[in-house]
């Protein structure tokens, strides 16, 4: 049995299998609500049924009191519909709309995807989540106030271990840690979601991806976020890097290409070692879309990576090729106390 649940003000209508959360639903049809916990504790999802009955599920009575549930007011990460609903909530379609949170956070895992790089994955404390849109990052708040931000590789749906892209800058005061002493399970602070790197939804407009690097990282959320909500929009992906190694995770976007039509996936190396044996496209990735677009009047870009190659692609895509500079959507990984940029 499954039911439709519609949201005001905005009448989007989704549909709930028996059983489920109001919040779960919502989020695999790609209707994003406020959440924090996830498991009844901090409230932020709370919101009004205008019509219809749930069940209120296990929740924190400090939370959601009975006063509140006379009232109509339910948790909906943790109600479950018994009958069709109509609710009232607010719904996140932009960056302001997500809390910026401060929490500890541990490292789980610490895998050497490159020798330059590693694949981090991070969790949450039990009664905390992260909400964030695909795109966006965090920063590590480390010692006498300094920071490190990296941007979080894995989609909102994904959101059980955070996993991030980190290339190592040797003298550099977190990443040297994390490559030469970390182990796993060492216990950080974080503060996030930040950034507006993210995707624009609204738009049925094609996407071309630029990504420089671990400049991947986000762009890996984004597209990983609109292959599992079939988001009907032609995508190709630019991935450039220096040498073969360089492309850290080439299986992953491969495997994108196989199973998904609407997906391209094309990588670019501008040094490639003569032991590379490279067959493929060769020089700056900017420069690959341009010969591959000459026209991108109609398309969305979204880029990440270094400042030169986000500024070198702005100014091109814009003045050589009619981009609209409003389409152009970029991440620029600058500097960080001089030795360390993100991710």
């Amino acid at each position: 049995m499954t039911f439709e649940i519609t949201i005001k003000p905005s009448d989007h209508s989704f549909a709930c299998d028996d059983g489920e959360t109001v919040l779960a639903s919502a989020m695999r049809a790609d209707l994003m609500l406020p959440y924090g916990c996830r498991n009844g504790a901090c409230g932020t999802c709370k919101g009004r049924i205008l019509s219809g009955e749930v069940d209120y599920g296990a929740h924190q009575e400090s939370t959601l009191s009975e006063a509140e549930k006379r009232a109509g007011l339910a948790l909906f990460c943790c109600a479950k519909p018994r009958t069709d609903l109509v609710i009232e909530v607010r719904e996140v379609r932009r960056a302001g709309d997500i809390q910026v949170k401060r929490m500890p956070c541990r490292i789980e895992s610490i895998d050497r995807a490159a020798p330059d790089v590693a694949v981090v994955r991070i969790k949450l404390p039990a009664n905390e989540r992260l909400q964030y849109l695909p795109g966006q990052y965090i920063d590590f708040l480390l010692k006498d106030g300094k920071r490190r931000s990296f941007s979080i590789a894995t989609p909102p749906h994904d959101d059980g271990l955070l996993e991030l892209h980190v290339r190592h800058i040797p003298g550099g005061l977190f990443t040297d840690a994390l490559f030469t002493q970390y182990k796993g399970r060492e216990i950080l602070r974080c503060e996030g979601p930040l950034g507006s790197f993210y995707l624009r939804e609204e738009s049925d407009k094609p996407i071309v991806f630029v990504a420089g690097g671990t400049g991947f990282a986000p762009i890996k959320a984004i597209i990983e976020h609109a292959l599992y909500h079939r988001l009907d929009r032609q995508m190709v992906l630019y991935w450039g890097a220096r040498a073969l190694p360089d492309l850290y995770l080439p299986g992953l976007p491969g495997g994108w290409q196989s199973a998904h039509p609407n997906f391209t996936f094309i990588p670019v190396l501008s040094e490639p070692r003569p032991e590379d044996a490279w067959p493929g496209r060769q020089g700056l990735v900017h420069q690959a879309v341009i010969a591959d677009f000459p026209d991108l009047s109609g398309v969305q870009v979204y880029a990440c990576g270094a400042p030169a190659m986000i500024d070198a692609a702005r100014r091109d895509f814009t003045q050589l090729c009619r981009l609209p500079e409003e389409e152009f959507y970029a991440d620029s990984f600058t500097c960080a106390a001089l030795t360390e940029a993100r991710p």
